[in-house]
């Protein structure tokens, strides 16, 4: 497994060909429910943390926020500039450093964009980084899986055919982690590529624990982009609402 697999997968076309039916609709449906939930008041500073192409940024955008991107993708950042104007930009950023402080009334973190990390060290670099760049009584969200459903339901492996490019996906997991490796064969070029996935077996335990540490509290936990109440048997989400105690 590469040290920084995500540098390298997540910077690749191939990966945003093979999630390509990650779209806009379901971005905005989620994003809609969240902001109606969260209420936030007018011109409120937003940051979305490792933002991808940018599909939720823009959609808070799009509701008069202000809206900041990071991301350490150059090639998403890249695509997510072109959609740029005076209430929404982006940066390339490694969501371990830190991005302003004491500035966001609210920073998200969305779609398991968290868990890749070598050691638990630059986990609490990425929490601190983000509860470090709101305001008090700022909020954070954190989309992640619930880790006991693929636990549960783990697919070994599959086969798809986008296009001119033909993917195989096998997955596995140990106590501490699901992986996938991705095996590429592009017919256009002719050339066969490997890439992998390692993502952490976060529970809410883990992420009150990280919190905790840097003085947020959980305020609600929900189970499914409807925002329906979280239960670990059946959700396929994990998001956390926590607020800055200072």
């Amino acid at each position: 497994m590469q040290q920084s697999w995500f540098k390298d997968w997540f910077n690749s076309p191939y990966y945003h060909q093979l999630y390509s039916n990650r779209n806009d609709e379901e971005a905005a449906l989620f994003i809609n429910n969240l902001l109606s939930f969260l209420q936030p008041e007018a011109g409120s500073n937003m940051l979305d943390v490792a933002c991808g192409k940018g599909r939720h940024a823009m959609q808070m955008a799009s509701k008069g926020y202000d809206v900041t991107g990071i991301d350490l993708s150059e090639e998403s950042i890249a695509a997510a500039q072109m959609h740029e104007h005076e209430h929404l930009h982006f940066f390339t950023h490694d969501m371990r450093e830190q991005f302003r402080s004491d500035y966001y009334h609210y920073v998200f973190n969305f779609f398991t964009s968290f868990g890749y990390f070598k050691t638990p060290e630059e986990d609490h670099r990425a929490i601190r980084s983000m509860t470090s760049a709101l305001v008090a009584n700022g909020i954070l969200v954190i989309d992640y899986l619930n880790v006991a459903i693929p636990e549960k339901t783990l697919v070994p492996s599959f086969e798809t055919k986008i296009g001119e490019v033909d993917f195989l996906v096998t997955r596995w997991q140990n106590e501490k982690h699901l992986f996938k490796k991705i095996d590429i064969k592009d017919h256009l070029i002719n050339e066969a590529f490997e890439f992998s996935e390692q993502v952490a077996k976060f529970r809410l335990h883990d992420f009150e624990q990280l919190l905790q540490a840097n003085e947020m509290e959980i305020t609600h936990v929900f189970g499914n982009y409807a925002l329906e109440k979280f239960d670990i048997e059946q959700s396929p989400r994990l998001i956390i609402v926590a607020k800055k105690k200072i």
